[in-house]
């Protein structure tokens, strides 16, 4: 199999971390790769690009018109795609030299059709003692919780997620209006497209945690108020995803919620009283603070999208 791994990025600012992501996919252990560079709009990135890989076998380096958003830089970039497999990593990412490996060898195994990978994290200002591990998910790292290997799942993160050609494509890629329907807070990219591919195909993402990618945790995600923020505008979003599209499902929040209720609080609680510490009551104050704000975000969204 061909796999086509889709990389965009806007800005030169960062551009030290982009180069380190595409090190890291040319690097693959798994040889039958090709790369697909996209400038989201920036003519000076674009150049960059150009000059630094358009030589190179087996990458292909474009640039979209004007600055269309993260959905639709990936679209573009999915239609210069020629793999039988296209996949997605972010530009402040780094993919583990196994990656493609494992995420291939899901569809060698199987008849999968689409298949996504663990997001793990890269500490760039330090690791926060008082976020549990449960609300990973709101700094793009895969939380506790999140499921079983090999369990067919809605989406992964959109920095580990691939697709069988044929099925983004009839798909039509990812929706580049979700977040640009005059409500820039609406954060489910990725959601809203495996809502899609189980409706269109009945079948969703196969979850593989052993093709990982790391995610460059920058200081401003460890941020107590910007967590804060950001556990809210997530409920929001969920809320705004199913007034979107009617046959969105809640089941993998609605099971989500009862393993926070029914099993993590509780051992939490277990733990703390057989050895106390600061981090740990901090951890269960901030799961249960996290928890409510995302309750408050999706009432929000009730009172907003009815």
């Amino acid at each position: 199999m061909k796999v086509s791994v889709v990389i965009c990025t806007y800005t030169l600012d960062s551009y030290e971390h982009f180069e380190e992501a595409v090190e890291s996919v040319v690097n693959q252990t798994y040889d039958n790769v090709e790369i697909v560079l996209v400038s989201d709009g920036n003519e000076a990135a674009f150049e960059r690009l150009r000059n630094d890989y358009g030589d190179l076998e087996d990458v292909v380096v474009t640039m979209t018109d004007e600055n269309v958003g993260i959905s639709a830089a990936r679209n573009h970039g999915i239609e210069y795609a020629s793999g039988d497999i296209v996949a997605q990593i972010d530009d402040d990412a780094i993919a583990d030299p196994e990656w493609i490996e494992e995420l291939v060898g899901v569809y060698e195994d199987t008849d999968a059709i689409a298949v996504g990978g663990k997001m793990t994290a890269a500490w760039v200002a330090g690791k926060p003692s008082f976020l549990p591990e449960e609300f990973y998910w709101l700094i793009g790292v895969t939380h506790r919780g999140f499921a079983e290997p090999g369990e067919e799942v809605r989406n992964t993160f959109g920095s580990n997620i691939s697709f069988r050609r044929e099925v983004i494509e009839e798909l039509g890629g990812f929706d580049p209006h979700v977040g640009r329907k005059g409500d820039a807070e609406i954060q489910a990219h990725e959601s809203e497209l495996g809502t899609r591919l189980r409706r269109e195909f009945g079948r969703g993402v196969i979850y593989n945690p052993d093709a990982k990618v790391a995610h460059k945790v920058f200081d401003y995600r460890t941020d107590p108020a910007w967590l804060a923020k950001r556990a809210f505008w997530q409920g929001y979003s969920k809320r705004a995803l199913e007034t979107l599209i009617s046959d969105a499902e809640s089941g993998e929040e609605s099971d989500f919620l009862r393993y926070l209720l029914l099993e993590s609080v509780p051992d939490r609680l277990r733990r703390l009283f057989r050895d106390p510490s600061r981090a740990r009551v901090s951890q269960l104050v901030w799961l249960l603070l996290l928890t409510g704000l995302v309750g408050f975000g999706y009432l929000y969204g009730i009172v907003k999208w009815r």
